[in-house]
């Protein structure tokens, strides 16, 4: 197994790009529903109701106050969710559960690549297909304005059936949404190739997302080290 070694402080940067990067992710996806969140130094929120799959806030510091933190969201009409970024919180008296525990990983910058099997989703019909290879379809979730978005890159590997997005913010590339659609693929293939895939659209950019069990494991085989722990929170009313 493969494991790339980090500074421990570069480590520390890293795990607060992730958390940024992946509030910014979420906030691109509220912006292609018609939603805006609000950025402050402890949390990305949304006061609406975020689209499925989505936090309803991201911490992005160790130090959220649990009460302001949810006084910024709606947990009025039910399923409200919180990404803990650091695992610190304690929601548990306040109707939440935690859904499930990760870890942020992240990986350097590799050199520059040609990645001829990853094609950029331009096209609404590209993207509904896209959607079908990543759960079926089902939810019309990826909406083509995410296509206008210069900080969001859809990216397909027909050959593989596989496809992932590529979020920029903070300094870093998240990736996030990784599938493959033939069980056949190996994951680390997948993983591999869609890196190929973000150095040559975002070179110089350390890579960055979270993962868990299985999934992990096939990301740590890449390369990735893991930086922390998050966990999600959901609220049980």
């Amino acid at each position: 197994m493969i494991h790339s070694v980090l500074d421990e402080t570069i480590q520390e940067a890293l795990l607060r790009a992730a958390a940024r990067n992946n509030a910014d992710w979420c906030e691109a996806m509220c912006r292609a529903h018609g939603l805006r969140g609000e950025f402050r130094s402890d949390a990305w929120t949304s006061p609406a109701r975020t689209p499925p799959y989505y936090p309803d806030a991201v911490t992005l510091t160790e130090h959220a106050d649990p009460d302001d933190l949810l006084a910024r969201i709606d947990t009025g009409s039910g399923g409200s969710s919180v990404k803990d970024s650091f695992a610190v919180l304690d929601l548990t008296d306040r109707g939440f559960t935690p859904l499930f525990d990760a870890q942020w990983i992240a990986r350097p910058a590799d050199p520059p690549a040609v990645a001829p099997h990853w094609q950029r989703i331009r096209t609404a019909g590209q993207l509904a297909a896209w959607e079908i290879g990543w759960d079926g379809g089902t939810d019309g979730l990826f909406l083509p304005p995410l296509l206008e978005d210069p900080s969001v890159l859809v990216l397909a590997a027909p050959d593989l059936g596989a496809g992932a997005v590529l979020s920029l913010g903070a300094g870093v590339v998240g990736v996030s949404n990784l599938f493959t659609a033939d069980e056949a693929v190996d994951p680390a293939r997948a993983w591999h190739d869609c890196l190929a895939a973000a150095s040559a659209h975002c070179p110089g950019l350390p890579v960055v997302g979270y993962e868990s069990g299985e999934d992990l494991v096939a990301a740590e085989r890449a390369g990735f080290t893991s930086l922390g722990p998050l966990r999600i929170w959901l609220a049980t009313n």
